[in-house]
């Protein structure tokens, strides 16, 4: 009888090591704010899986871009987006500290150096993060090679979703041809043949 409790006494001891050290990863990655970082991980074996392959929105849901917002490159200087009319614009809001953002940049920035004719098609990396340098940093950090713009007047109502990441394509007719909240994968043979067809226009 002596034995059997002295047996569930270790077990139970075991089990509160075993919880520490759960809480104590956890608070780890916390305190050291990687968390965004470790779900992204987590969050890109989803991606993988193809469930989350980004696509065109139906003709029904197809509806007018709003050009009349500016923004802020890396360098400081203000782009005015309706100069940017006639092209197709890839527009994605994210954060370095939303894990979905995490988790679907890279497959962006892989999308980004496969579109040969960048004049024609323009990804706007929209950082909802409250200092430039903060994103600036976390895309050097990772080696990618997109632009970061941030937020020089309000976003017009159409793309505002209040969720991030949120991502846009505008077709050179100025249509949001494409409009997903979350996360999704953008870097398949599908979606950049949509790309260049709809640049070609």
């Amino acid at each position: 009888m002596e034995e059997k409790n002295k047996k569930k006494k270790g077990v139970t001891k075991r089990d509160i090591i075993e919880l520490s050290i759960v809480v104590m990863v956890f608070l780890v990655i916390y305190l050291t704010g990687s968390q965004a970082e470790v779900f992204g991980k987590v969050q890109q074996a989803v991606l993988v899986t193809g469930v989350a392959n980004a696509t065109a929105l139906d003709a029904d849901e197809v509806v007018d871009a709003d050009y009349n917002f500016r923004l802020v490159n890396e360098e400081g200087n203000k782009i005015d987006v309706r100069d940017l009319k006639g092209k197709t614009l890839f527009i994605n809001i994210w954060a370095t500290w939303c894990p979905p953002c995490v988790a679907e940049m890279p497959n962006i920035n892989s999308l980004y150096n496969k579109i040969e004719n960048k004049d024609d098609i323009v990804f706007l990396m929209i950082s909802h993060d409250d200092e430039m340098k903060t994103a600036r940093t976390w895309v050097k950090r990772k080696g990618f090679d997109f632009p970061v713009f941030k937020l020089a007047s309000p976003l017009p109502d159409v793309f505002e979703t209040g969720v991030v990441p949120s991502t846009f394509v505008v077709s050179p007719e100025g249509k949001i041809v494409v409009s997903k909240t979350g996360m999704a994968n953008y870097d398949t043979k599908r979606f950049k043949k949509y790309l260049l067809k709809l640049a070609e226009k």
